[in-house]
């Protein structure tokens, strides 16, 4: 078996193969995919100890796809930053921001502002590195070549959905919203066709009720895309197009900034390629 020879060879290689893997090396896969740039920098003790496995496991992983070892792997990932594709020390930056307020007591409201404020501020700086403009190209087109779309996302991911429901509304965009009241979400799919776009939003735990409803617009053709935190996760397999979002993160809470800033760049987007009237009005 030959080794990729790029990022994106071997991130298609990881996702095709990640159902196939063991559970341990699936944790390597989920870190390789969602933390590119530890991957290229760390030790391969440290990052075994990220991903709670062994050192023996990332070499295990790195030759399940070619590779001689976890440096020849590694190098690809480093190359890939010396190119300028990638936004160096993110992760590194995030986990000191954590360690700050880790240790931090709470004085008041205040605070917890400034908190969530400074983990925002360095996520959203992460997020125009981490989407590829032909992405969002793409997610537009989908948008406007469609005949309707169909929203759907429970939990967290509500209001992000529920806002591209509204948006593309207002926009006089045929959009169905699927927020599940009465159960009644896996009764959409019977009117689904190959000309319609699903926009399906969700993050850990992935909610039965979202997974359900994608799976059932692919086995009608209904083009996807999807939202999520993690390349790994139920929906991405459908999607046309899979959009990775890293919201701040403040005590183990975690903020939609991220995500609505990603919702409202895609909806004006479309909106002046697609709508001019309505935006200049």
């Amino acid at each position: 078996m030959k080794p990729p020879k790029t990022i994106e060879e071997l991130r298609a290689s990881i996702l095709a193969k990640y159902d196939s893997l063991s559970k341990r090396l699936q944790q390597i896969a989920k870190y390789v995919l969602d933390e590119p740039n530890d991957f290229a920098l760390e030790t391969v003790a440290v990052l075994a100890e990220r991903c709670g496995v062994q050192p023996s496991a990332i070499v295990r992983f790195a030759k399940s796809f070619g590779f001689d070892g976890a440096s020849q792997m590694q190098k690809l990932f480093r190359d890939d930053l010396l190119t300028g594709q990638s936004s160096l020390g993110y992760a590194e930056r995030i986990r000191q921001f954590k360690d700050q307020v880790g240790k931090a007591e709470v004085t008041g409201p205040m605070q917890i502002l400034s908190e969530f404020v400074d983990s925002n501020i360095l996520a959203l700086g992460h997020l125009r590195e981490d989407i590829l403009e032909r992405d969002l190209k793409k997610v537009t087109k989908l948008i406007a070549d469609c005949e309707n779309v169909y929203v759907v996302g429970f939990g967290r991911a509500f209001p992000i959905a529920a806002y591209f429901a509204y948006a593309l509304s207002r926009l006089n965009k045929r959009t169905i919203f699927i927020d599940g009241v009465g159960a009644y979400y896996h009764s959409y799919n019977r009117s689904m066709t190959s000309c319609d776009l699903m926009i399906a939003v969700s993050f850990p735990p992935y909610s039965a009720e979202t997974v359900e409803t994608v799976a059932g617009a692919a086995e009608k053709k209904c083009r996807i895309v999807t939202i999520s935190d993690s390349q790994v996760n139920p929906l991405s397999t459908h999607a046309s197009v899979a959009l990775t979002v890293k919201d701040g993160e403040v005590r183990q809470f975690r903020s939609l900034s991220v995500s609505m800033c990603l919702a409202q760049s895609i909806i004006i987007s479309y909106a002046f390629q697609n709508s001019p009237e309505i935006v200049n009005d």
